[in-house]
C-alpha cells in the first residue's frame, strides 16, 4: 500500500499545508486515505539538544544524570536552574526560566529535555508550548479557543530553532525515577531499531469509540493495511474489540483512559496517546488518564493537554501526520510536535531522540 506519499516541500508549501486540518464534515461518509507530508530534510541528533535540570527537585536531578550518561551529553549542553515544584508557574517565573534558557543555550541546541515532572505548565498554557511560542496570557480568558498556530506543523525542517525560531521541548516525565530512567533506555534502545530488513513490522493501531466528543480524531486515520514499505501494519478497529496488541508502534484513540487490554507489547519508540481534556495535568486524575499512564505502560512518548482544549483537532497529534514523519527517521519530540498545528496547551513528554527509523 502506498504510504503517503511522501514528497518534498519548500518550508513555505508545508506552513501553507499546516494552516488547517483537512477533515470531512460527515465522517459517515469519509472513505479513508492517506494523505501527503514533506519530506523530511534530516533529523535531530544528541549534540542538538539541550538538557534543563532543576536543582531543586531531586527527582530531576538523578533523571537529568541518567539523561547526561545515556545520551552522552557535553557539559555545555546541561543547564541547571532551581524551579518550583509545583503544577504551574507564575508567569515571572517562567520569563526567568526562559531568560536563563537563552542565554545559556547557544543557537546550536533546536530542542529541550526538561528533566521533571513538574513544573509542566505555564497557567494555561504548557511549559512546552510556552517555551516554543511564547507565553499566551489572552488564551487564559477562553482555554477552548484558538491558539497560536505552530509554523513548524507537517513541515519538512530539521532545525526548528533556524527555521522557524522555535526551540522544541519534552519533558521526561514518568512516575517515579526508576520508570523515568527506563523511558530514556527505551528511547536510546529504538535508535535504529526498526524497518530492517526481513523484520516483521511494527503495528500502528488507530481506535475508535463511542464517544462522539473523542473520536473525532478518527475522521483523520488512515486506511487500514501495510504501508508501501511493508515494515508497519496499520489497524484501524473499535476500541472495545481490541486485543491482543503486538509490537506496538502508535496507538491513537479517543477516550478518557487508556485502552482496555492486559498489556501492550510495545517496541522501543512507540507513541501513545489519546483525545481527552486533562491528558497532560500530570499531578491530577480528574478521572481521565494522563501522559504518564503511556509512560507506565512503555511508551516512549505521548502528548496531553494542560488545560481544557474543546476537541479542536488542530491540538492534538494528526493521526497520519505523526505515523508518516515519524516513519522517515526523524525523531519523537519532532514528530509529536510536527504533527500537532496549535500546541500552546499541548505538553510533550517523553524520550526526545527516540528515532527507530533512522538510519546511519
Amino acid at each position: 500500500m502506498w504510504s503517503g506519499p511522501v514528497q518534498a516541500q519548500d518550508p513555505q508549501s508545508a506552513s501553507a499545508t499546516a494552516s488547517s486540518i483537512a477533515a470531512p464534515a460527515n465522517a459517515a461518509s469519509f472513505a479513508p486515505q492517506w494523505l501527503s507530508v514533506p519530506r523530511a530534510r534530516g533529523r535531530l541528533r544528541a549534540a542538538d539538544i539541550g538538557l534543563v535540570i532543576n536543582s531543586a527537585d531531586r527527582y530531576s536531578v538523578a533523571v537529568g544524570a541518567h539523561y547526561i550518561q545515556k545520551r552522552l551529553l557535553q557539559p555545555k549542553q546541561v543547564l541547571r536552574v532551581e524551579l518550583p515544584v509545583r503544577s504551574s508557574l507564575k508567569p515571572e517565573e517562567f520569563e526567568a526560566l526562559r531568560d536563563s534558557i537563552e542565554a545559556h543555550f547557544g543557537a546550536g541546541i533546536q530542542a529541550l529535555a526538561l528533566a521533571w515532572v513538574q513544573p509542566y505548565a505555564v497557567e494555561c498554557n504548557s511549559i512546552t508550548g510556552a517555551l516554543a511560542l511564547g507565553f499566551d496570557a489572552g488564551l487564559c480568558r477562553q482555554s477552548c479557543a484558538p491558539s497560536r498556530v505552530s509554523a513548524y506543523a507537517n513541515s519538512a525542517s530539521a532545525m526548528p530553532l533556524a527555521d522557524h525560531g522555535m526551540r522544541l521541548s519534552m519533558l521526561l516525565a514518568a512516575h517515579d525515577v526508576d520508570s523515568a530512567r527506563r523511558l530514556i533506555d527505551r528511547g536510546v534502545a529504538a535508535d535504529r531499531s526498526l524497518g530492517l530488513r526481513g523484520a516483521p513490522p511494527a503495528h500502528a493501531y488507530f481506535l475508535t469509540t463511542d464517544d462522539a466528543a473523542r473520536n473525532v480524531r478518527a475522521r483523520l486515520y488512515p486506511p487500514a493495511g501495510l504501508l508501501r514499505r511493508a515494515d508497519v501494519d496499520v489497524q484501524v478497529e473499535p476500541a472495545m474489540a481490541w486485543s491482543d496488541p503486538k509490537r506496538v508502534l502508535l496507538v491513537h484513540t479517543g477516550d478518557v483512559r487508556l485502552p482496555a487490554t492486559a498489556g501492550l507489547d510495545w517496541v522501543d519508540g512507540g507513541l501513545g496517546d489519546h483525545l481527552t481534556s486533562y491528558g497532560g495535568q500530570l499531578d491530577r486524575a480528574m478521572g481521565q488518564a494522563t501522559a504518564l499512564d503511556w509512560v507506565a505502560s512503555g511508551a516512549t512518548a505521548s502528548h496531553g493537554s494542560v488545560s481544557e482544549p474543546c476537541n479542536h483537532l488542530q491540538k492534538f497529534p494528526h493521526p497520519q501526520w505523526l505515523l508518516l514523519h515519524y516513519r522517515q527517521g526523524i525523531t519523537a519530540i519532532e514528530a509529536y510536535w510536527k504533527s500537532v498545528l496549535w500546541p500552546q496547551q499541548s505538553l510533550f513528554v517523553g524520550e526526545p531522540l527516540a528515532a527507530p527509523y533512522a538510519r546511519r
